[in-house]
C-alpha cells in the first residue's frame, strides 16, 4: 500500500455543496465566492478577504496591490516553493533572499535585521518582505513588523501552509503584523477549493486593488469611475489586471471543507504529537514549534544529517519511497533552482537553507492518516538506522 505525503479529504457534504452550485444559475462570478470570502475573514479575523485562482495569483496582485514594480525589491527566504519568489518577477522587480533560522525553519530576525542595516548602508532596502510559515508553523511576525515600521517595507505573510494556525492566541492571517495575508487551498494543504488562494487584509484601500487586479483590473463600481456620465452598461478597465477568479464551483468547496478546519487542525497535531514521540531517539533532527504557537502542521519534515547517522539522505529517501512511503523534500532553495542561479544566485549565499534542502525530508501527514498507517511510516524509517 502507497502512502502519500498529503491527501485531500472530500466528504459527501462537500460534493452536494459542489453539487447544488453546478445545478445552480452561477458556475462562476455568483454568491458562492463572496460567501467564501466572508466565512474566511469572520473565522480569521481579517476585514477582508479576496480569494483567488491560485495562491501564487494571490501573492502576485498582493505585490502589485501594495505598489511593487520595475526597479522594485522583494526579499523572501530560500526555502520555500518558487512562488513565494517568481511574484516579484512577475511584477519586473528583483528578488533576493534571507537566510532561516536553523532551529524553526521560518525566516531569521536576526540574519532579517542584519541584511536590513547593510541594505540601509547600500541604499538598496527592500520594498516588500515575503517571510513563510514553513509547514504550518508562525513566524516571529511582531518582532518583523517592528522592523517593517523603522526600514519602512511592507510585509506579506505566504502563509499557505498555515491556515488554522496561531500565534499568542492571533490566527494567522488576521494581518495584525502584516500589510497582506496569502493562504492556499491546493489538494494537500489543510483545506482544500481543488486549485484555489486568498489574499487577506485590513485594509480597505489594499482591497478595492486587490479585486482590480484579479479581475482584469475592470470595475463596474460608478462611484471610481473616470467618465461621469457613463451608461447602465459602462465598466472601466483602470489597472492591467488577470483572471485571476475563483470560481463558484471551486468556492463551495473551500466554503464547505472551512466548517472542519477546528477538527483538521486537531487530528494534525495529534499525528504530529505521535511522530514526536515515535521517533525520539534517532539520529534525525525532529521539527520544533515555537512557545505560544500553534502549528497548522501541513508538513511534518524532519532533517536527516549524516553526521548523525550511517545512513546518507538518499538512501533514506530511496528505501522509504521503495517502501510504499510517499515521502518528499520541502523545499529545494530557490535560489539554486537553474533559473536564479541565471539571475546571479549561487551556493553559500544561505547556508541554513541550503542545509535544510539537503536534509530535508517530509514524512506523511493528512487527517485521515491512520495511526496504524503512521505506525507503518514509522517503523519503516526506524528500520533505516538498525
Amino acid at each position: 500500500m502507497h502512502i502519500p505525503y498529503g491527501r485531500q479529504d472530500v466528504t459527501q457534504g462537500d460534493i452536494d455543496a459542489v453539487i447544488a452550485v453546478l445545478r445552480s444559475d452561477f458556475l462562476t462570478q455568483g454568491p458562492a465566492v463572496p460567501a467564501f470570502e466572508q466565512a474566511l475573514a469572520a473565522r480569521i479575523g481579517a476585514r477582508h478577504v479576496v480569494a483567488t485562482n491560485s495562491a501564487t495569483s494571490a501573492l502576485h496582485i498582493a505585490c502589485l496591490a501594495l505598489g511593487l514594480g520595475k526597479g522594485g525589491l522583494l526579499w523572501t527566504v530560500p526555502n520555500t516553493f518558487v512562488a513565494s519568489a517568481n511574484c516579484a518577477l512577475y511584477c519586473g522587480a528583483d528578488v533576493d533572499f534571507v537566510d532561516i533560522d536553523p532551529r524553526t525553519w521560518n525566516i531569521s530576525v536576526a540574519a532579517l535585521e542584519k541584511k536590513l542595516r547593510a541594505a540601509r548602508q547600500d541604499s538598496r532596502l527592500p520594498d516588500i518582505v515575503v517571510p513563510v510559515h514553513y509547514a504550518g508553523q508562525p513566524t516571529e511576525q511582531e518582532a518583523i513588523w517592528e522592523l517593517a515600521q523603522e526600514y519602512g517595507f511592507r510585509v506579506v505573510e505566504d502563509a499557505s501552509h498555515a491556515i488554522g494556525a496561531s500565534h499568542a492566541g492571533e490566527p494567522v492571517g488576521n494581518c495584525r503584523w502584516s500589510d497582506i495575508t496569502v493562504l492556499s487551498f491546493h489538494p494537500v494543504k489543510v483545506i482544500t477549493s481543488g486549485e484555489g488562494g486568498a489574499a487577506l487584509t485590513n485594509d480597505d484601500e489594499v482591497t478595492e486593488r486587490l479585486s482590480l487586479f484579479r479581475n482584469h483590473g475592470i470595475t463596474r463600481d460608478r462611484s471610481r469611475f473616470e467618465q461621469a456620465d457613463a451608461g447602465p452598461w459602462h465598466y472601466e478597465q483602470q489597472e492591467l489586471g488577470f483572471n485571476y477568479r475563483l470560481t463558484d464551483i471551486q468556492a463551495a468547496l473551500g466554503h464547505s471543507q472551512l466548517h472542519r478546519l477546528d477538527h483538521y487542525i486537531e487530528q494534525r497535531n495529534h499525528l504530529a504529537s505521535r511522530y514526536d514521540r515515535l521517533l525520539a531517539g534517532l539520529p534525525i533532527t525532529l521539527p520544533t514549534i515555537n512557545p505560544g504557537c500553534r502549528s497548522a502542521w501541513h508538513l511534518y519534515c524532519i532533517r536527516l544529517s549524516e553526521s548523525k547517522s550511517h545512513r546518507t539522505h538518499a538512501e533514506v529517501f530511496n528505501a522509504m519511497r521503495t517502501g510504499g512511503v510517499g515521502v518528499n523534500l520541502h523545499y529545494m532553495p530557490v535560489h539554486l533552482q537553474p533559473y536564479y542561479r541565471r539571475l546571479g544566485f549561487k551556493p553559500g549565499q544561505f547556508p541554513e537553507a541550503e542545509a535544510h534542502g539537503r536534509e530535508a525530508m517530509t514524512l506523511p501527514l493528512y487527517p485521515t492518516l491512520s495511526d496504524a498507517l503512521q505506525d507503518q511510516v514509522v517503523a519503516l524509517l526506524r528500520s533505516q538506522f538498525e
